[in-house]
């Protein structure tokens, strides 16, 4: 064999037995072991082959103990859906290092400009406009650490991005509905950094072959900025409606802290209201209502207000729904 250290032959030295580990069990077989005694490295070729991991995993079982770790609350809790799922019984240890492993070729894989998932031509729903229009979303989340030794650390902000095609509420008669598509990209990455890396899938895809880009995401502090950065095609970027609609019913149960159904009346009008007239209209609403005292009320008034004008620009809900475009950043929310 050629050595793969120095590119010298390396000779066979003898055959050994090996342990590894898979999804059916501990699996004990014999591989030829190769020496070179120019650099004093050995190798094993049939491990090589056969991808097995650093870890003693075969590729199956690495994979499986990776999303385990992945979707867990804790490398502990991953350790034990792993054993759950496929009765593999793997320590906390290796978990954690299987998943970290796995995240360093996903990382470098991005980072070198790879797109994950097969290659594909969408198709593009068309808007009231006639126009088949793809939309960009992005959104950030907390994800929570600790620091060496198990004690207490700060977070850390993911962000989430992603390219997708949702339809119209009521499509063209010459275009069959279907469910939506998405590709979604994440990581612990600067935003700045991030925000580059969602061109690789969102091209994957074919957004070039859309007539009209849409961004979507909840106003988050440079969100927007650079999703014009990165997608200049983006006409505008939607604000999405749950946030306000979700500080209105906030605003009403500050008003109405022991009815909870007259609460949410209140709020379910002023949501819908928001939905037929926009943003500038309803702050223009809630600043000429005779808000009762209430410690605290008024300074919730006052900061949605100025939320509702400041975003006024990405609220023209009833624009956005006249042309069928989403305004509902549900998707990436989930994917949060």
């Amino acid at each position: 064999m050629t050595c793969p250290h120095c590119g010298q032959a390396a000779e066979f030295h003898s055959h050994r037995w090996h342990t590894s580990f898979s999804l059916v069990g501990p699996i004990r077989y014999r591989r030829a072991y190769y020496l070179c005694r120019r650099c004093g490295k050995g190798l094993f070729p049939f491990d090589r082959d056969a991808g097995m991991t650093a870890r003693d995993l075969t590729p199956a079982l690495e994979r499986v103990a990776a999303l385990a770790g992945a979707v867990a609350d804790s490398f502990e809790k991953g350790a034990e859906l792993l054993d759950e799922m496929a009765g593999a019984r793997l320590s906390e240890a290796t978990v954690e290092r299987t998943a970290e492993d796995a995240g360093r070729r996903l990382s470098d894989a991005v980072a070198a400009g790879a797109a994950f998932g097969p290659k594909a031509a969408w198709s593009w729903p068309k808007d009231y406009d006639g126009r088949r229009c793809a939309y960009v979303e992005l959104d950030a989340t907390g994800v929570r650490q600790q620091a060496a030794g198990g004690g207490p650390a700060e977070g850390r902000m993911a962000y989430v991005g992603m390219v997708c095609n949702p339809g119209p509420e009521w499509p063209w008669p010459d275009e069959r509905p279907g469910p939506m598509r998405a590709r979604y990209l994440a990581g612990l990455y600067a935003l700045e950094e991030f925000a580059p890396l969602l061109r690789a899938p969102a091209g994957h895809v074919g957004m070039d072959r859309a007539d009209r880009w849409i961004g979507l995401s909840d106003g988050g502090n440079g969100l927007e900025d650079r999703l014009r950065e990165n997608f200049p095609l983006v006409e505008l970027v939607i604000l999405d409606s749950f946030h306000p609609a979700e500080k209105l019913t906030g605003l009403a149960r500050l008003l109405y802290p022991k009815d909870e159904a007259q609460a949410e009346d209140q709020a379910r009008r002023r949501r819908q209201l928001l939905k037929d007239e926009g943003g500038a209209l309803l702050a223009a609403v809630l600043s000429e209502w005779e808000w009762p005292r209430r410690p605290g009320l008024r300074e919730a008034v006052d900061d949605l207000i100025g939320y509702l004008r400041r975003n006024a620009h990405r609220m023209e809900y009833p624009e956005y729904l006249a042309k069928g475009w989403c305004i509902g950043s549900g998707a990436v929310e989930s994917a949060c």
